[in-house]
């Protein structure tokens, strides 16, 4: 960064007010230089000392806004290499490729496939993000592609794949207002594509032959007045790819060039040739380093599993924990006669725990308490999973009113909750569980035939 945290100070006003929230201006100006806050939390800093600092203290790497509503994404902005130092900010997004020269069912059968493919894991729905609708050879059935797609409902953003500029001017008349990629300029129509979007402020997908070639374009781009880009890696092989796209953040974030401060796009579909297991181990790789939109070929479940976990994985802060809702989940059919089973709201545990009790086919209510993201152990240890606080949950959560099965199941690693809890719970039953997940399975059906023969 260019400005240092001194530099900042000298055009605050100096009045420390704490209305930023931080103890002082020096410290506010110290943050904001280390990319941790921006210029505008000041709220009395002057319209001309925000213009001067926007761009010395802006992300080196550009934030760009593809879709709209619903449908609206943010793509760049990052400020790391590697997800340790920080975090990675904007999660990758996955484009599945259609084509003016597959036939009608080819098509009808990736749309069904997108459709498919939405489930929620973690509190975040998992689907394909974008349909990249590529020109190939008629300008007609370009066109109704892009009519067949809006008409499938389908929530997505738009990604046009096209260097004929006529043939743009027409696809976009239909999509333009859903803030749609434009992709495809090159250093032979770069002019004439940067005309076409400005207007909108559309993202525009720019490629060139080569990365010396692709910064000489941008720069061009630059002198146009134009900043909303997306720069291709390249796909003539697996190794240029790799190597531009981490080039082109290394630049960005480590020589603090903003000509290559921009989002990538990488076409795995091309480069795996055809081949879905290479496709899919190569957006793994490009989830890692760094495509910031992936085009893929084909979508199914296979497919989506592996991908959307890998990249939930990366895209959470590593200094904190993955975490579920807490609350009251039924599982198999669960109702005020089933036992109550308390684990932590650290996400791993959460799935391990009820795909066990699932597996026992008993019908249990899984309590989930805030342990603030913590595993069982680590949970008790911190204090945060105490017998006050799962008795607190079970009364705030109605349990202790309108449940009529007064048996609550605790984690065997926590055995030493019972009495504490029993104090806090009159009438329940304490019941120590397993110290494993994998045991539940077994414990649970044993309790169920407990109950039957009583």
């Amino acid at each position: 960064m260019s400005l240092t945290g001194l530099d900042i100070f000298k055009l605050t006003p100096k009045k420390n007010c704490k209305d930023c929230g931080f103890p002082t201006c020096l410290a506010f100006s110290m943050k904001v230089a280390t990319g941790a806050v921006e210029i505008e939390k000041c709220p009395h800093m002057s319209d001309e000392a925000v213009s001067k600092l926007a761009d010395a203290t802006a992300p080196p790497m550009k934030t760009i806004t593809i879709g709209k509503g619903e449908n609206e994404y943010k793509l760049g902005g990052e400020t790391v290499l590697f997800r340790h130092e920080k975090t990675f900010v904007n999660r990758n997004r996955f484009a599945l490729l259609l084509s003016d020269s597959m036939t009608d069912e080819e098509i009808e059968s990736k749309i069904t496939s997108i459709k498919k493919v939405n489930y929620v894991r973690i509190g975040e729905e998992m689907r394909v993000e974008i349909v990249a609708l590529k020109y190939e050879k008629s300008r007609e059935k370009y066109l109704d592609l892009i009519r067949k797609i809006k008409e499938s409902n389908l929530n997505i953003v738009y990604m046009l794949i096209c260097e004929d500029v006529e043939v743009l001017k027409d696809a976009l008349e239909l999509v333009k207002n859903e803030k749609p990629i434009v992709y495809g300029a090159t250093k032979e129509n770069y002019e004439e594509m940067v005309d076409l979007v400005k207007g909108d402020e559309l993202p525009l997908g720019i490629k060139a032959n080569n990365l010396e070639e692709l910064y000489s374009l941008v720069a061009d781009i630059h002198k146009l007045d134009y900043k909303e880009l997306i720069l291709d890696a390249g796909s003539s092989s697996i190794k240029e790819a790799f190597d531009n796209t981490v080039q082109i953040r290394r630049i960005a974030l480590k020589e603090e060039d903003r000509t290559f401060g921009y989002p990538s796009i990488v076409f795995a579909n091309e480069l795996s040739k055809g081949n879905k297991f290479m496709e899919i181990a190569l957006t793994s790789l490009f989830i890692l380093k760094y495509g910031s939109i992936i085009v893929l070929g084909d979508i199914d479940y296979t497919r989506a599993l592996p991908l959307f976990a890998l990249r939930q994985n990366i895209f959470t802060d590593p200094q904190r924990p993955m975490r579920v809702e807490p609350k009251v989940y039924p599982i198999n059919n669960a109702d005020e006669n089933s036992p109550v089973l308390v684990t932590v709201d650290f996400a791993l545990t959460y799935f391990i725990v009820s795909g066990e009790v699932e597996r026992s086919k008993v019908p249990v209510k899984l309590a989930i308490p805030d342990a603030g993201g913590y595993s069982v152990l680590t949970a008790w240890a911190a204090g945060k999973l105490s017998g006050s606080s799962i008795a607190k949950f079970i009364k705030e959560s109605g349990l202790d009113e309108n449940h009529n099965c007064k048996k609550l199941i605790i984690p065997g690693k926590v055995a030493v909750l019972k009495g504490d809890i029993e104090d806090n719970l009159p009438g329940w039953e304490v019941i120590v569980g397993t110290d494993e997940a994998m045991h539940l399975p077994k414990f649970l059906k044993e309790l169920q035939q407990e109950a039957t023969a009583v």
